[in-house]
């Protein structure tokens, strides 16, 4: 397709129009999905101990990766 083409504008709307469509419906399917496994990780207080630690232990070892990093 080139710029010049008589209707060039109308099939660009058109495109756009189904990748905003596609992209929405992934969005939705992402959140969808991500509120479904928080109400299961949020139901289960030994599932968030072990999460709070695992993310806690990996902001340390983050932390004295910058401590020990050379300029």
């Amino acid at each position: 397709m080139n710029a010049d083409e008589p209707h060039a504008l109308p099939r660009m709307l058109e495109l756009s129009s189904v990748f905003m469509l596609l992209t929405f419906v992934v969005f939705v399917g992402y959140g969808a999905f991500a509120a479904a496994v928080r109400d299961r990780i949020t139901s289960r207080p030994k599932v968030l101990m072990w999460m709070r630690r695992t993310f806690a232990g990996a902001f340390a070892a983050l932390g004295v990766k910058l401590a020990l990093a050379e300029r």
